[in-house]
C-alpha cells in the first residue's frame, strides 16, 4: 500500500482501506485499554504535554483545533466532526481535498474555538496543542478527553505521532512516516544529490500583513522540512530569535540573500508589503532574484500545513521548482 508517491505527495485516507483491516487486528487496544471489545470501546492512555489522558481505543467523533491537527487526523484516514480555522480564512486549507472537508463543521477561529459550538458536537477526542489552547484545558477536558502536544510547528514529526496515538492510528502513522522519508530521499536525488543540497543555500521569506518580514530560521515546520533535505541555509538563519524568524524592515531586505527563495504572504499583499519590497531594487538586486530563483509558494500550505500530507505536497513543488 502506497501512501507517499513521488510527485504525487500524500492522498489523505489512502490508508484507510487497508490499513483500517490492519488496524482492526492490532490498533490501539494494546497500549493499555480496558476494554477493547468493539469501535468505540475501551480506553487507552495518551501521554501528552497536561500528562497522561485516557481516550478511546477507536475515537468516532474528533474535533481538531488547529491545521497541523486537522492534517493529521485527515492524513490517517479520519474526518473529524469539527474543527478550527485560521483568522484570515473562512474556510479550511484548500490544499486539502474538499471531498473529505465537506462534511466537517466550522468551530471558530485557532487559538479562539467557540466552545459551545465544540460542546454541541458531543466529541469523544478533542486533539489540539498547549501553545494554541492551554488557557481552556480544563473546559475542553470538560467537553471531551484532549489530548494536548505542547507547541506546533518544528515538533510537527513528534506531533503526528502523538494524533496517531490518541486516534489509535499507529499502524497506519509508521506507514506514512516511512512513505515520507522515501519521498524525501527521491526528491534528493532528483534536485542533485545531497553535495549539491548541501551547497545551495534556500531562505524562506513570509511577508506578513500588520508585521516585519519575516527569514525563516531553522526552528520552524519549513525549517525542518528544509533540513531533511539537508539543505544549506545563510547565516542570517543563524541570528533568527529563538531559531524561528529573524525579522527585517523592507529596507533590510537584502539580508535574505540566498541562492534560492521561496515566499509567501500572510494577508494582504499590499499590505503586507509583499507588492512594494519585491518589486524594489534591493529585492531585483538578490542573488535568487538575478538567477531567476524566486518562487512564490501558498502560505496555507508550507507555511501553516503542519503535518504530513502538506509536507507530501511541499517536495512535490520543491522538486518541481528546483529542478527547472
Amino acid at each position: 500500500m502506497t501512501t507517499f508517491t513521488r510527485r504525487r505527495g500524500l492522498t489523505p485516507g489512502a490508508l484507510t482501506l487497508a490499513g483500517a483491516l490492519a488496524l482492526s487486528a492490532c490498533g490501539s487496544s494494546d497500549s493499555g485499554s480496558d476494554n477493547d471489545s468493539g469501535a468505540g470501546a475501551g480506553t487507552h492512555t495518551v501521554k501528552t504535554a497536561m500528562g497522561d489522558v485516557k481516550v478511546p481505543v477507536h475515537p468516532q467523533r474528533v474535533v481538531v483545533l488547529d491545521s497541523g491537527e486537522l492534517d493529521s487526523a485527515l492524513t490517517l484516514g479520519v474526518q473529524p466532526v469539527g474543527a478550527t480555522h485560521s483568522a484570515t480564512e473562512d474556510s479550511f486549507p484548500t490544499y486539502l481535498p474538499e471531498s473529505r472537508t465537506k462534511g466537517i463543521k466550522e468551530v471558530g477561529e485557532i487559538a479562539n474555538p467557540n466552545m459551545e459550538t465544540v460542546a454541541s458536537l458531543k466529541p469523544d477526542l478533542i486533539l489540539t496543542s498547549k501553545v494554541r489552547d492551554g488557557d481552556r484545558y480544563e473546559q475542553l477536558s470538560a467537553i471531551a478527553p484532549t489530548v494536548m502536544t505542547e507547541s506546533t510547528g518544528t515538533a510537527w514529526k513528534e506531533n503526528f505521532r502523538t494524533h496517531a496515538d490518541a486516534l489509535g492510528k499507529q499502524a497506519e502513522a509508521k506507514k506514512v512516516i516511512a512513505e515520507y522519508n522515501a519521498h524525501v530521499a527521491d526528491v534528493t536525488e532528483a534536485i542533485g544529490g545531497k553535495e549539491k543540497a548541501a551547497a545551495t543555500d534556500v531562505n524562506f521569506v513570509r511577508f506578513v500583513e500588520g508585521a516585519d518580514i519575516r527569514i525563516y530560521g531553522k526552528q520552524n515546520y519549513i525549517g525542518s522540512i528544509l533540513a531533511d533535505f539537508g539543505m544549506g541555509r545563510p547565516a542570517i538563519t543563524d541570528k533568527a530569535k529563538d531559531g524561528f524568524s529573524y525579522d527585517v524592515s523592507p529596507e533590510k531586505i537584502d539580508l535574505a540573500d540566498a541562492d534560492v527563495i521561496f515566499t509567501s504572504t500572510y494577508g494582504d499583499p499590499e499590505k503586507s508589503g509583499a507588492t512594494k519590497t519585491m518589486s524594489s531594487g534591493l529585492w531585483k538586486g538578490l542573488t535568487a532574484s538575478k538567477g531567476g530563483k524566486v518562487f512564490k509558494v501558498d502560505d496555507r500550505l508550507w507555511i501553516a500545513g503542519i503535518g504530513y500530507t502538506a509536507a507530501g505536497k511541499i517536495l512535490d513543488e520543491f522538486e518541481t521548482d528546483l529542478t527547472k
